[in-house]
């Protein structure tokens, strides 16, 4: 069952105690690890769970958590981004991959 955290920093400390140990960052045609300089393509990875937050005073100050995982490179990390900030600079397979497995 999925966890319910008031803040991002929880979600991210909970996420490393259950092994995502890792940091994305998000690229238009996948997501890069710079700790282990691996690229992973729309179809090589997984969106185990994920987090929506809200801003204190600004709800534009939205972001989301992604805990993400590969069973192919063995690696599990989380990746953070405001809802839909680049959504524009994303390939159609990346769109569709993070709309498709987390329902945004």
């Amino acid at each position: 069952m999925k966890q319910a955290y008031d803040t991002l920093s929880q979600a991210m400390n909970g996420l490393k105690e259950e092994g995502y140990t890792l940091d994305f960052d998000l690229q238009k045609d996948g997501i890069y690890c710079r700790e282990q300089d691996l690229k992973l393509g729309p179809n090589e990875f997984s969106i185990d769970e994920f987090y929506r937050f809200e801003g204190m005073t600004n709800p534009s100050d939205s972001s989301i958590l992604y805990a993400i995982s590969s069973s192919g490179a063995k690696v599990m990390g989380t990746l953070v981004d405001a809802y839909g900030a680049y959504s524009d600079k994303l390939s159609g397979d990346m769109i569709a991959k993070f709309q498709g497995e987390s329902k945004i």
